[in-house]
């Protein structure tokens, strides 16, 4: 009979590999139209995102099978190479703008958006630093925040909100998850809205953003433009959906649907039902790496899967609101499924080093 541990194990591969394969899937109905109009004679998104798979899986066995990802030396010096990264997208002819966003840096065909490595060694290497704290007691140091504001503040100047807001709530549920004390949440809710008043004021645009949430129809054509026509996909869609490649808003209504709102063509096409299909999906990859951070025997071990799970449990829940109409507009993509080379081999990155970890967690 196989171990506990084997079987979450195995639901924890399967299920990111299934939301995988789904993300294949929608990405040739969502974007094909899409990249036929407007990438005409490149090759189509969902052979991209096949290869792009296929590279993620290569990079998922090489991490999982390395045995270096449970030191805290690994990560120190990971963390101060994103660092640098972080940096060095900021210098023009370097860092590559797009969408008003300097974010990435260009490695001939290849892209690299350094945010999204830095979310990974933030958390790995402030789950070592707090498994230092005694057990059962109570700490706060100002290194350990020092941690979340340096990367922060550098992914803010690109400017990218998206990434910061799940780089600190994904470091603010890994103090909880080491016991930091509650009353600090007060302090940190009371900052959150200060600095969200800061940085409405320093880009107009993202009040639209909350306008638009608040009331989409009051500017339908602008700053609505995107909630409106992911609404109007998935309002009519029902149960059952329209049909697989039957969706109406993927012909040049709603942006990039093969991106950020590949979603809302998932719900117009298979419906609620298949919907709450991907969303049972996401919460066995997360109830799977949950188990296997419950199996560590290490503190450090134990903090770094439980952060990685929940920050990738997060950025779903994200999307998906935003798709839905919950949340303001962030610019969050669905994590395995939306299409990018480079999200979908940061992900199985991740999986590999939560894999790698619980290979060694005994």
């Amino acid at each position: 009979m196989p171990s506990l541990k084997f079987t979450y194990k195995r639901l924890f591969i399967i299920s990111a590999f299934m939301l995988s394969i789904i993300g294949v899937v929608f990405i040739y109905s969502a974007g094909t139209y899409w990249s036929a109009i407007h990438y005409e004679g490149e090759i189509p998104f969902y052979i991209k995102q096949s290869v792009y798979l296929l590279l993620a899986l290569i990079v998922f066995y090489t991490v999982s099978n390395m045995p270096v990802f449970h030191k805290e030396k690994t990560w120190r010096s990971l963390y101060l190479f994103s660092l640098i990264l972080l940096v060095l997208v900021l210098i023009p002819g370097i860092g590559l703008e797009r969408n008003g966003s300097q974010s990435w840096i260009g490695l001939g065909p290849l892209t690299v958006q350094p945010a999204e490595l830095v979310k990974i060694t933030t958390l790995m290497y402030l789950s070592h630093q707090l498994s230092k704290v005694p057990s059962g007691e109570q700490v706060v140091r100002l290194r350990h925040f020092l941690l979340i504001i340096i990367p922060s503040a550098l992914i803010m100047l690109q400017p990218d909100f998206g990434s910061v807001f799940i780089l600190v709530v994904s470091s603010f549920i890994l103090l909880f998850i080491a016991r930091y004390p509650i009353k600090l949440y007060v302090a940190f809710i009371a900052l959150g809205v200060i600095g969200l008043i800061g940085l409405i004021a320093a880009a107009p645009y993202r009040l639209k953003r909350i306008e638009a949430f608040i009331d989409p129809w009051s500017d339908p054509l602008g700053s609505g433009f995107q909630a409106v026509q992911s609404l109007m996909a998935i309002g009519p869609a029902g149960l059952l959906g329209h049909g697989f490649q039957q969706s109406r808003q993927k012909f040049l209504y709603l942006p990039e649907p093969q991106n950020d709102f590949i979603f809302s063509i998932i719900l117009e096409e298979i419906g609620f039902l298949g919907g709450c299909f991907i969303i049972a999906l996401f919460c066995l990859f997360i109830y799977s790496g949950m188990g296997l951070a419950l199996q560590s025997t290490r503190s450090s071990d134990f903090f770094a899967i439980s952060s990685l799970v929940a920050m990738i449990g997060f950025q779903a829940a994200l999307n998906i609101g935003v798709v839905i109409g919950l949340i303001p507009v962030t610019g969050v993509t669905l994590p395995f499924i939306s299409y990018g080379g480079t999200s979908l081999m940061i992900i199985w990155f991740i999986v590999g080093v939560i894999v790698s970890i619980s290979n060694r967690a005994t």
